[in-house]
């Protein structure tokens, strides 16, 4: 992608309604634009980012066997009235009608709806037990939407719900899933804690929230220094290994991990590799037995032939706030720092005498060998704005080509986020980025 023809609008100058790091930072290299309160436009480079964010969240989805489908955004407020949820929800629902003046809203979750497609599709234990997700945008209408993308009105998430046939059935999909986070997680370069949390309004008995670390997170948090030595890429997550799953839940809940509203002075004063710092929410997951399914008539046959009602999962992951979490923990005073798995190009090509033959020739050659899969930097901007620009967007790498250095065939090398520099030649720097 060339600069000079793409829509990227840095700005020198901090935004003065930008109150944390990862909402400056956002405006201030061209991700999005806000477009009302709480809602925001993703420009190509912040959708790049969002788009590397959903493919790893997919994949990890994807391997322990949950299916994709997309439900729409808005409902019929008839299916939230079955589950005594309507009038229980609060302001922060968006309720509309229609033209015919029937009542619908625009979801801030889904488990109403998905529990209405199953009972209309499932009518066998035989047929269980199942995992499905959608990646939609929802709806939450805050009082006071703050902190960018953080806290915004309208976001993405990735929910997904599971569906078995009794307890113990739906433990495994629980833990199957807190794995699959854990791993995604770990993916995206971030180091995640899974800590009980309350239900709130989604409901049930068990629930877990999963906290990433970063110096400017919303909560305080204390946990166990052995969740960063766990190993979640060699943990077996079919159901045929049950009981190796629940061996490895059981170490990784017997650790100790609070935020502020569960910590223990008295059961942290037993932990021996004691950590602490700040965090911030990026995941949720929840067992709720038969909360939706028994008002809903989500019965299937059991083994006897008896109507069973089925028991359910759901599990999110802010996609759109993850965005702004991973600015929060990786970012330095000139900018962002993108890990290598979500930035929106793995380089940014940096001409700096555009029209001069040699660095346009090297620069045109450097791009192609990425099959122009790099941020090519060909503005007739001064090397300063080049260089100020570069590390304010965050791309893991800085391939930097002057005059001097193209004439011998030569560029320099920049890793963004140790500021590491080498001269190399072209095939050698391209073989560092990979």
């Amino acid at each position: 992608m060339r600069l000079t023809h793409t829509l990227a609008p840095t700005l020198k100058e901090t935004p003065a309604e930008a109150q944390i790091v990862s909402h400056r930072l956002m405006l201030r290299a061209g991700l999005v634009r806000q477009t009302a309160a709480g809602i925001y436009a993703w420009l190509p480079l912040g959708l790049r980012v969002l788009r590397n964010i959903e493919r790893i969240v997919r994949e990890e989805q994807d391997a322990i066997g949950a299916q994709e489908m997309l439900m729409p955004t808005i409902q019929s407020a008839d299916l939230w009235r079955l589950s005594g949820r309507y009038e229980a929800y609060g302001p922060e629902m968006l309720r509309i009608r229609d033209r015919h003046d029937r009542e619908m809203l625009y979801g801030p979750t889904n488990e109403e709806m998905i529990t209405d497609l199953f009972r209309q599709s499932v009518k066998s234990y035989r047929e269980l037990p199942q995992m499905l997700y959608h990646i939609q945008w929802k709806f939450r209408d805050e009082v006071r939407p703050r902190f960018g993308v953080m806290r915004g009105r309208e976001f993405l998430m990735k929910d997904a719900y599971s569906f078995d046939l009794d307890y113990p059935g739906a433990v495994v999909s629980y833990r199957r899933m807190m794995l699959a986070y854990m791993r995604t997680f770990r993916r995206l370069g971030l180091k995640a804690i899974p800590m009980e949390a309350e239900s709130g309004p989604i409901g049930g008995n068990l629930s877990h929230e999963f906290i990433i670390l970063a110096p400017t997170g919303e909560s305080q948090v204390w946990y166990d220094a052995a969740f960063e030595r766990m190993d979640f890429s060699a943990a077996a997550i079919s159901h045929e290994s049950a009981t190796d799953l629940e061996r490895f839940f059981v170490d990784m809940t017997t650790h100790y991990a609070a935020t502020d509203e569960k910590h223990d002075e008295a059961s942290w004063a037993r932990v021996a590799d004691k950590r602490e710092g700040r965090g911030i929410e990026v995941g949720h997951i929840f067992y709720f037995g038969t909360k939706y399914s028994a008002p809903l008539g989500l019965a299937v046959a059991g083994q006897d032939g008896a109507p069973t009602a089925l028991h359910m999962g759901s599990y999110g992951i802010g996609v759109s706030r993850l965005v702004g979490a991973l600015i929060e923990a990786f970012h330095d005073d000139a900018g962002i720092l993108w890990p290598d798995a979500v930035a929106p190009f793995p380089a940014a090509i940096l001409n700096l005498k555009v029209g001069d033959a040699a660095c346009d020739r090297v620069c045109d050659d450097i791009y192609a060998k990425l099959a122009g899969n790099a941020l090519y930097d060909d503005r007739g901007e001064r090397a300063g704005v080049k260089f100020a620009d570069a590390d304010l967007m965050g791309h893991p790498w800085q391939i930097v080509v002057g005059p001097r250095g193209a004439a011998a065939g030569i560029v320099e090398l920049k890793r963004r986020s140790t500021g590491e520099r080498h001269e190399l030649g072209i095939d050698a720097a391209l073989a560092r980025i990979g």
